[in-house]
């Protein structure tokens, strides 16, 4: 009896340890959405990579969004890509060719820079991870496990600034081994940007292609 007693006191202390945890990470995640919605702009410098060992894959790149409510403006690996508000530009300098689309606020799989800042609200369960100590920044890691079975992410980890709390780096490890890492090498608020920054100026673009797929 007093050994079922202990199994049942030992089962009931970790279960409470981990609801705690889940409270606390939760916690922290919801002061990281609230500062983000309470910035009229925010400007990131990032570098993004991706690594599966499998597939000897392993690529590295920089880029660079500006973000103003759910608009954008998105440099990344030579491609530019502008949210008006109603629609999404994809500039190709390489090839000359602008593409012009519908957004479809209803799609809940539409995915905009601004959603990465605030993708956590919902369809995961939380945990509370590592600390780390990056140049005298402490980043505290919260682990998130997808909710839904079709994911094809096992765990994303968001290593978050505790006393700015913004998001510093998030790692996101896939259930084919692949790992990806954006780190936030700056993170601007406030700025001052120029009325047009959200706006596709055709002028700018004379000789190349606009292909309209609304």
């Amino acid at each position: 009896m007093k050994q079922l007693f202990s199994i049942f006191l030992i089962s009931f202390i970790g279960f409470s340890l981990q609801a705690q945890d889940a409270k606390k990470a939760k916690e922290l995640l919801d002061q990281v959405s609230a500062k983000v919605k309470s910035y009229d702009n925010i400007v990131i410098d990032f570098k993004y990579s991706l690594n599966n060992p499998k597939e000897r894959i392993n690529q590295e790149s920089n880029g660079n969004v500006a973000l103003q409510g759910n608009l954008y403006h998105l440099n990344f690996m030579g491609v530019t890509k502008i949210f008006d508000g109603k629609k999404v530009f994809t500039i190709v300098p390489e090839d000359e060719e602008v593409t012009q689309e519908n957004f479809d606020a209803n799609d809940e799989k539409a995915v905009t820079p601004n959603k990465m800042l605030t993708f956590f609200t919902s369809g995961y369960k939380y945990s509370w991870d590592i600390p780390q100590n990056v140049k005298g920044r402490k980043i505290q890691f919260v682990k998130l496990t997808p909710t839904a079975a079709k994911d094809a992410r096992k765990e994303i980890l968001v290593g978050i600034d505790t006393q700015t709390k913004n998001i510093y780096t998030v790692i996101e490890v896939g259930k084919n081994g692949t790992r990806t890492t954006l780190t936030v090498n700056s993170f601007k608020t406030n700025q001052p940007l120029s009325k047009n920054h959200f706006t596709f100026t055709k002028s700018k673009y004379p000789n190349y292609y606009i292909n309209k797929l609304d």
